[in-house]
């Protein structure tokens, strides 16, 4: 048994109402395999980074039972970079700037051990390297996640609409939604890229929660009210990695276990938000994850008796 997440593991430079930071650890990857590895430790990464990486955070990924055999080590080039600025609401940013570096050249090798996965979580990436990714197993995982983004609908449509084909579960947002369908309305929305390809469609709203569908029924997690939100960086990132690393803990792919593994990614990504970078979810206790998770139970729990008429 085993995970395996494809991503990004990079740095970041981020800029928010409450505070910024220089150069910090970020990365899709990065976020994924931090959040899943408090549900399951059979985990393998695949990404690409410069000799300029610190040695810190790999070994935090090690001890978290991350395995860095797929994790190619460009001598004398750089990681990839991101700068960006939030505005006041935390919902929207402006890119400062984008480095790609090792990333333009980025050409995934799977691990001979990692062909057989059972379960893969394909982080935003170019969605033909996507493909490549899932072109080398050697059986169908178990359950393919894929996240993207709105940049891969504006300049490379037909390549992901050909790697959606190739998936079982979709993470997007809600703007995403809407542009990928073309749709305004979300459940409308929802039918049409469910008719692309996916069995299940996950709908992150941020601080809105997120909504799953699949074709005959929707279930609605919220997000956990906090007082302090530092940095939405990641947040989407390690709520697939809550999500796919519950998944595989249980070994349940069912609608209703998807519901709880909404609530657990829903989990981790509270705490991303709360520190700047991968901060936040380095050093969590047992305890932590099921206290949080247990707010969330409490937020959504309650009794009503239905009157009759």
């Amino acid at each position: 048994m085993s995970l395996l997440v494809v991503g990004t593991v990079a740095f970041d430079a981020i800029e928010t109402p409450f505070g910024k930071t220089d150069k910090i650890v970020g990365g899709a990857a990065s976020y994924i395999s931090l959040a899943a590895s408090y549900f399951y430790k059979n985990i393998q990464l695949v990404s690409v980074v410069g000799d300029d990486f610190p040695d810190t955070f790999l070994n935090t990924l090690k001890s978290q039972g991350v395995k860095l055999d797929g994790l190619q080590i460009k001598k004398g080039e750089k990681s990839f970079f991101w700068s960006g600025k939030y505005h006041n609401d935390l919902n929207s940013r402006d890119t400062l700037d984008t480095q790609l570096n090792v990333l333009e050249t980025f050409d995934p090798v799977v691990p001979e051990t990692s062909k057989n996965c059972e379960f893969l979580m394909l982080g935003n990436l170019v969605p033909a390297v996507q493909q490549k990714v899932i072109k080398q197993l050697t059986s169908r995982p178990k359950l393919i996640v894929l996240d993207t983004m709105n940049f891969w609908m504006d300049i490379a449509l037909d390549d992901l609409k050909e790697t959606i084909k190739m998936i079982d579960v979709l993470t997007i947002n809600d703007s995403e939604a809407r542009q990928l369908s073309g749709e305004y309305s979300l459940v409308k929305a929802a039918q049409k890229i469910l008719a692309m390809g996916p069995t299940t469609l996950v709908i992150k709203k941020g601080e809105h929660g997120a909504l799953l569908f699949n074709k005959d029924e929707v279930f609605f997690a919220p997000a956990l009210p906090l007082e302090e939100v530092f940095d939405p960086t990641g947040a989407g990132d390690s709520f697939a990695g809550g999500f796919i690393g519950y998944l595989a803990k249980t070994q349940d792919i069912s609608f209703e276990n998807m519901k709880r593994a909404i609530i657990f990614g829903s989990a981790m990504a509270s705490f991303t938000v709360q520190k700047f970078g991968t901060e936040r979810l380095i050093g969590l206790s047992d305890a932590d994850v099921e206290a949080r998770v247990q707010e969330f139970v409490n937020l959504v729990q309650f009794d009503i008796a239905l009157v009759n008429n």
